[in-house]
């Protein structure tokens, strides 16, 4: 069914003045330079914040003092190799590369997704998409490529692939049907802002669940009518052929199926290494002994990049050899070089956003722009569905700006989760509505740390798409996802649900 035509008009002139823009490059240097002028007039005012846990006083900081020019001349190599995702994606890659041109990932989508008719492959991409959350950053480097080989071959837009799989890993991000280390790290937080309220206040990990698995059950058909009826009718029908390295590697049905094999049992000796390394009594190098509950996984959690770049490497290595796809080891170095070279446009904007997000940090406009909303937040002495929809609001600007969702909640937390408990909202509550506003935009602002990873992967398969061509294509689904957490913030504290096991939505303050 064709898109809307109002709805397409209104999106190609979000494209239209998307792709109007500067280089992303030069975005990113626009934007430094905006936030060089900002930084300079809020230390000129004297904007400063109380950090409610230490008591420090944060102030706003000029990136024209000595100190910041100082720190942005000497240090860039530093700020460039500490950006977030550039590691976790070049090591990825090495694997990913030599997976992706052995031809495994395209004999594994295309076996996986053959008893999946094409009705159902956006909400099938989608529902992996939530279930890659546990992946971190790897879901970016692995899932979407992948989703739009599984497009391309079942004769759909591989575009719309890539767009309900940035979905699902981005921007259902507040979404997770299975807990895992985000929760661990959010609701670490939280407990340590309700401490400050309630000193022995006891807060468990899976506070959440029944929330996140709601909100992912209800975003699965939403997005898919999202990209269904309003993204892939408005890409039109897909006649292009496969960059290079994206196309099925020619290989016999009996070698494909010897290579899938033996991939499988490299698969399960890889699966196997990394459970004996968590596992093996007296000999666990990826478990913290000295930590408690969750957090004793925390060096798990963080090996998982190491594991799908073997994963990928060993498996590849293994169902080339078996499909004539690599014969000898020089293979395999040449697909890895290949595989980082497609990454090249992505180096080259990492550069700038890096320093972006660095001299965000140094300015110290992040920590004091957070506290100085919840400050604000707390004096309107609304009710309190409205305060969660604010607060959900006010999470979802800040995220046009700041990154890290760790980050904002730790500057936020201290004010919004005391102050909430005393309005008789729990901490879980609280974190459920910044989760959720968190998510909104993460799909459709530049300066989202995988936005340009996204963008880069895209031009593999239409060159001339750009920064406004990507907003447009998943603004639709901000939307979409922004009503849908909207209406179920205003319908769990309305109904007063628990947000997940033995946590209500509601906190009574007990007088001692």
């Amino acid at each position: 069914m064709p898109a809307d035509r109002k709805t397409g008009k209104w999106l190609d002139r979000v494209e239209r003045w998307g792709n109007a823009l500067p280089d992303p490059v030069f975005i990113f240097l626009g934007l430094i330079a905006l936030l060089v002028a900002v930084s300079v007039v809020a230390a000129g005012l004297g904007w400063r914040a109380v950090n409610p846990v230490t008591g420090d006083v944060l102030v706003a900081k000029s990136l024209l003092s000595a100190d910041n020019v100082a720190q942005l001349l000497t240090g860039m190599p530093e700020t460039m190799a500490h950006f977030p995702p550039l590691g976790l994606i070049l090591v990825v890659m090495l694997g990913a590369a030599v997976a992706e041109r052995s031809g495994l990932f395209t004999a594994l989508m295309t076996r996986a997704m053959r008893g999946v008719s094409n009705r159902f492959l956006s909400p099938a991409i989608f529902l992996i998409g939530l279930l890659s959350h546990q992946a971190a950053d790897a879901a970016y480097v692995v899932l979407i490529p992948l989703a739009a080989i599984v497009f391309a071959a079942a004769g759909r837009h591989p575009l719309a692939g890539m767009a309900i799989a940035y979905a699902g890993i981005s921007g259902a991000f507040a979404a997770n049907l299975v807990p895992g280390q985000f929760d661990v790290l959010m609701l670490g937080i939280t407990k340590s802002a309700a401490a400050l309220l309630v000193p022995d206040h006891m807060l468990n990990p899976l506070g959440n669940w029944w929330f996140t698995a709601a909100l992912g059950i209800l975003l699965i058909p939403v997005t898919w009518y999202v990209n269904d009826r309003i993204v892939e009718p408005r890409l039109g029908a897909w006649n292009g052929t496969p960059p290079e390295g994206d196309g099925a590697v020619e290989a016999t049905a009996e070698g494909e199926a010897k290579g899938l094999r033996r991939a499988g049992v490299a698969a399960l000796a890889i699966t196997a290494l990394f459970a004996t390394l968590t596992l093996w009594p007296g000999y666990t190098p990826l478990i913290d002994e000295t930590a408690a509950g969750p957090a004793r996984y925390s060096p798990f959690y963080a090996s998982l990049v190491a594991a799908f770049m073997l994963l990928f490497l060993v498996c590849g290595w293994t169902y080339g050899a078996a499909t004539r796809s690599i014969t000898s080891h020089r293979d395999v170095v040449r697909m890895m070089t290949a595989g980082l070279a497609t990454m090249t446009p992505f180096l080259v904007i990492a550069f700038f956003a890096a320093h972006f997000i660095a001299m965000f940090a140094w300015s110290n406009l992040g920590p004091v722009m957070a506290i100085n909303g919840a400050d604000w937040l707390r004096a309107q002495q609304l009710a309190t569905p409205v305060l969660l929809i604010l607060l959900l609001l006010m999470s979802s600007i800040f995220d046009l700006v700041i990154g890290s969702a760790s980050a904002k909640w730790s500057a936020m937390a201290p004010i919004v989760v005391p102050m909430l408990m005393l309005l008789g909202v729990s901490p879980e509550m609280t974190t459920a509505a910044y989760r959720m506003g968190d998510s909104i935009f993460n799909i459709v602002t530049p300066v989202a740390a995988n936005f340009v990873l996204v963008l880069v992967l895209a031009q593999r398969w239409r060159q001339d798409f750009g920064v406004g061509s990507l907003i447009a294509m998943m603004l639709p689904f901000s939307i979409a996802i922004g009503i849908t957490g909207l209406s179920l913030i205003a319908a769990w504290t309305s109904f007063d649900w628990p947000v997940g096991p033995g946590a209500p939505a509601t906190y009574a303050v007990v007088a001692r």
